[in-house]
């Protein structure tokens, strides 16, 4: 059973010279998470933000829960430092850890919910082992490394077939997708069994970013 559906906007797309005040206009405006796309320019192409971001953004009085997608290798020195700097949920590649057991837990003894992410052309029998061990499954719509893709539509499988996985075992797991996720494909998302929708630029671009957001979660609920 799915749970009730959450908007998590990027930051990568946000305004980082006022990044406080692009935070709380998009939460007041109805989105529920706060998303990190952390990027190490050596597991993925690009370079992004690490943990002085999040710690920032929790002084600055950000309460909503802030959902750290790791994409670096090695992963557990992160895990340590952004569970230390507040984040509640930790999401990291199974590719990028030579322990994946380890790793999970790791995340979950310091007090965080853990999540692992599928690239689209990840195997899902690569987390079956951990399955119960895990709070959020990422399905990623676009190769990992830059925001403003376009989604990849052959997800919308991966997304069923992930729905199946979590329903069969009875598990209570988020079920995110990131990646050219919009308010003109949102519901063919969730009607696949998406429960968590990162969304970068398609909120943060838009000339009216409550309007659209309105407009996404009437889709959703």
């Amino acid at each position: 059973m799915k749970n009730s559906a959450v908007i998590a906007p990027s930051i990568l797309s946000a305004n980082f010279a006022k990044l406080g005040a692009e935070v709380d206009e998009v939460l007041t405006a109805g989105c529920q998470w706060v998303h990190f796309d952390v990027m190490d320019n050596h597991y993925v192409p690009n370079l992004t933000f690490g943990p002085m971001i999040c710690k920032a953004l929790k002084d600055y009085g950000i309460t909503a829960p802030i959902d750290v997608h790791l994409m670096v290798e090695p992963v557990d020195e992160m895990i340590k430092s952004f569970a230390a700097a507040g984040a509640d949920y930790i999401s990291f590649h199974p590719e990028a850890t030579k322990h994946l057991h380890r790793s999970v837990h790791l995340v979950k003894e310091l007090g965080c919910k853990v999540g692992l992410v599928l690239n689209p052309a990840t195997p899902i029998n690569l987390i079956k082992d951990v399955l119960e061990d895990l709070d959020i499954i990422l399905i990623m719509s676009v190769n990992p490394g830059f925001g403003g893709q376009s989604f990849i539509p052959k997800t919308l499988d991966k997304i069923r077939a992930v729905r199946r996985l979590i329903d069969e075992h009875n598990l209570d797991i988020r079920l995110s997708v990131d990646g050219g996720v919009k308010p003109d494909n949102i519901k063919q998302i969730f009607d696949a069994g998406a429960d968590t929708f990162v969304m970068g630029s398609a909120i943060f671009a838009s000339e009216d970013r409550a309007a659209t957001i309105k407009q996404t979660l009437a889709q959703v609920n």
